[in-house]
């Protein structure tokens, strides 16, 4: 019998370049998995994330943005109208832009055609799946490499067809003092398939802060840590980039510092009445805080941008004055 044998020549192969939804972090046409332990803000990250998107606003330490797009999200441990659509509503996304797929009558998998046909009918360009552990199927192993590896073949091969970034979001196990690779729950064909595989959680003495880390990227260098705020009085707040590592964030140590929480506090400390806002905009150069980082410190703050002459003036609310804003 002869062998069915078919040889491709690397000289017949057409480069591509690499296309992404979030640079380096999420690569479009392609899987990136995001873990962490339960409740340290995995799903608050991606909704302000697909937030932006759906308004078309630039990501964290991006300067530019894609037009408004829309994004499929599934999630099997939260409801949609008491849960995801309040925190949607709390980021000021567009909600006609955040497509979910009936399971009502049959549950959805990785391996399900509904998913493609999804992405097809609507231009999405983000499905997100949330817990990953919940849509395996049943009948599937986590465990077992030769369950999972077909599994995602069909998953990564649906991302390349359609051009979409495909986002899992994973709890990891309880063995401490593991490196994160080995902290996931189920095969580590998991962490194999995926192209990106982002870190969340939180450092011991800064509890309302979580860091996103980058601990694997196939496609690009790895990308600098970002920082966000949960706060039960202030909500959700974008704190930029910091260098707390994967290994820091796991065991809980070090601190964050970034830009915008220096410039933050340099705010606190200077607008203590009215102040011109060319001291304001002298006080960030010399910090070496760049325009966007200086607006984003500004609105997590609810400064106040007013009129007075001829001069523009920036306060801290509830000095008194009439609210005007830039």
């Amino acid at each position: 019998m002869k062998q069915d044998l078919k040889l491709i020549s690397m000289s017949d192969v057409q480069a591509e370049e690499v296309k992404w939804l979030w640079y380096p972090y999420i690569p479009l046409g392609k899987v990136t998995i995001i873990q962490g332990d339960p409740g340290e803000g995995k799903t608050t990250f991606v909704l302000a994330m697909i937030a932006l998107l759906t308004r078309g606003e630039p990501l964290p330490e991006r300067d530019t943005a894609a037009e408004p797009m829309s994004a499929i999200y599934q999630t099997a441990e939260d409801g949609l109208a008491d849960t995801i659509r309040p925190r949607l509503d709390s980021f000021g996304a567009d909600c006609s832009r955040v497509l979910v797929i009936d399971e009502s009558r049959k549950e959805l998998t990785l391996s399900d055609e509904r998913l493609e046909a999804a992405v097809r009918e609507t231009g999405a360009r983000l499905i997100v799946l949330d817990p990953l552990q919940a849509y395996l199927g049943s009948d599937v192993d986590m465990h077992r490499a030769n369950e999972i590896r077909p599994i995602f073949k069909r998953l990564c091969a649906m991302a390349e067809r359609t051009g979409c970034a495909v986002i899992l979001i994973g709890h990891m196990n309880k063995m401490q003092g593991q490196k994160a690779s080995y902290r996931g729950l189920g095969s580590i064909d998991f962490r194999a398939a995926a192209r990106s595989v982002l870190v969340v959680g939180r450092l011991k003495d800064e509890p309302h802060i979580r860091v996103v880390a980058h601990d694997k990227s196939s496609l690009a260098p790895e990308g600098a840590s970002i920082a966000f705020e949960l706060d039960p009085d202030t909500g959700f707040q974008w704190k930029g980039c910091c260098d707390t590592t994967v290994e820091q964030l796991l065991s809980g140590s070090g601190t964050v510092q970034t830009k915008t929480m220096l410039m933050e506090d340099a705010l606190r400390e200077l607008l203590t009445q009215p102040t011109p806002a060319e001291e304001v905009q002298k006080r960030a150069s010399e910090l070496d805080i760049s325009q966007r980082t200086l607006m984003i410190a500004k609105k997590n703050l609810g400064v106040i941008s007013e009129k007075q002459g001829e001069r523009w003036y920036w306060r801290m609310p509830g000095q008194g004055c009439k609210d005007v804003t830039v």
